[in-house]
């Protein structure tokens, strides 16, 4: 550490810890360098820069006016006095720091020593944290509200550093020491900036961490600066490029207001506001794949359950048959009946909410296939199981046994008839990102639904192709940015 000097408030701040001839006040800083014939000097500025115009300021803005490289820098101070920028750069990497959850009204108050964090929970959003503002001291206040929320991220000297802290902060400052003093390099410029917009709280998230943390590094890689956004920076988003929703949607939901307003502001935006309509709506995808000659199961649309209304049901379709709300997911809102008893119950409930039911014929296949589609071009295939003793791939009343299996198959050894099945249909939403729902029988394909935020999930979606899946979905992103000319 011999060209290293601690620029402190107080000497008393920091003694007998075997620095003590490496530390000077600020007025000493001030006054005595740079000396003559003095090598290339670095500091760890300690002193109180909370405030504008503070000695800690004019010790970090000074040492970059004599060429010295000072922690932290001018620019690190001034960020991290605006609340509205630290929180929209910092909010993607508290999302993808794997913390421990909370409960609503938790409030947690922690401090990051070199990139350290002093909460065990929060390590690699410390780590996070001071990549992105390398600080020697930062003191952190989150709050939980669907995810852990920044409150405050402010920069303290080491005067303010409360006592029990102290030993944390030394072992920190050793530790950064034993490590070559280099300047923090520069943030990459990418061509394009992209918003994923996620819920850090959902139960069933189309994608999990490992694979949005796959995402973001194959978007670097095609020169996108991606980055996780919330429900709550609505407010931001014409700060992007692009939208890649991971994300259940739905109409009248953010999501689909999200989608609306990239499209209005000329962005590209996966899923589009057309899609989400689409896919959202199995009314409309039943009529639609009735007259586009799309294969699906035999479909009736109810408004009533009348007697006559059931009578219809049980000549026309018998028992068991599948009942359908015309918006769901997850193997939500589907029902099934063996009985006009069953039948008339579950119609009763169901209109009680929706206007419109779907009465579908029943298909017990030991899977059903997944196709993804995007650009109307195959990504990749799965086979989705039934969960166990169910009728469905997920069974919301079970604990133990909530979904199936799975297994990820190359597209090419998809049948024939199941991947045209899929293209036919994925034609009939658009050109976006599609997982399309398929049961086989025999030579037979017929199309259950289209989602239009299908799962890619780390380690199942992309089992086959590994990063490639990932590669491929950005590649696509990038070459629409292009054609944008944003």
């Amino acid at each position: 550490m011999s060209n290293l000097l601690l620029v402190v408030d107080n000497l008393s701040d920091i003694q007998g810890v075997g620095v003590d001839d490496r530390v000077i006040t600020f007025e000493q800083y001030l006054e005595d360098h740079p000396k003559k014939g003095e090598k290339r000097l670095s500091l760890i500025n300690l002193c109180d820069s909370e405030k504008y115009l503070s000695r800690g300021y004019y010790c970090s803005l000074l040492a970059e006016a004599r060429g010295h490289r000072v922690l932290p820098s001018v620019n690190t101070i001034n960020d991290l006095r605006s609340k509205l920028l630290y929180m929209s750069r910092i909010t993607g990497e508290l999302l993808l720091s794997g913390s421990n959850p909370g409960e609503e009204g938790d409030r947690k108050t922690f401090y990051v020593n070199f990139g350290i964090a002093s909460d065990a929970a929060f390590a690699k959003f410390g780590q996070r944290l001071f990549s992105v503002y390398p600080a020697p001291m930062l003191k952190v206040v989150l709050f939980w509200a669907n995810g852990w929320q920044v409150k405050s991220i402010v920069p303290i000297s080491l005067g303010k550093l409360p006592k029990v802290e102290r030993p944390n902060f030394i072992q920190a400052l050793l530790k950064f020491n034993e490590k070559r003093w280099q300047s923090p390099k520069k943030k990459k410029a990418y061509r394009w900036e992209l918003g994923i917009l996620v819920d850090p709280a959902e139960v069933l998230p189309p994608s999990n961490k490992e694979a949005l943390n796959r995402f973001i590094k194959a978007a670097a890689k095609c020169n996108i600066n991606a980055e996780l956004i919330t429900a709550k920076d609505y407010h931001r988003l014409e700060e992007y490029d692009g939208l890649f929703i991971r994300e259940t949607t739905a109409i009248d939901h953010h999501t689909f207001r999200f989608a609306r307003k990239a499209e209005i502001e000329g962005m590209v935006v996966i899923d589009d506001p057309t899609s989400i309509l689409r896919c959202c709506n199995k009314v409309f995808l039943q009529d639609a794949f009735t007259y586009k000659g799309v294969p699906s199961l035999k479909t009736s649309v109810l408004s009533t359950h009348d007697p006559e209304d059931l009578d219809m049901v049980e000549k026309e379709f018998g028992y068991p048959v599948v009942l359908k709300v015309p918006e769901g997911s997850f193997s939500k809102g589907v029902f099934k009946a063996n009985n006009r008893e069953e039948l008339s119950a579950h119609l009763d409930e169901l209109l009680k909410t929706t206007a419109l039911v779907l009465v579908q014929e029943y298909l017990y296949t030991d899977y059903d296939w997944r196709i993804g589609v995007f650009n109307n071009r195959p990504l990749y295939a799965c086979r989705y199981y039934m969960a166990r003793n169910h009728w469905q791939i997920y069974n919301h009343d079970s604990k133990r046994f909530s979904s199936g299996g799975f297994e990820t198959l190359p597209t090419y050894e998809v049948p024939r008839e199941v991947l045209d099945a899929a293209l036919r249909a994925a034609k009939v939403i658009g050109s976006g990102l599609y997982g399309v729902d398929i049961k086989q029988q025999g030579r037979q394909a017929f199309v259950i639904e289209i989602n239009d935020n299908p799962n890619i999930d780390y380690k199942i979606e992309d089992a086959y192709l590994g990063d490639e899946l990932y590669m491929l979905v950005m590649t696509e992103m990038a070459r629409r940015l292009e054609l944008k000319g944003r």
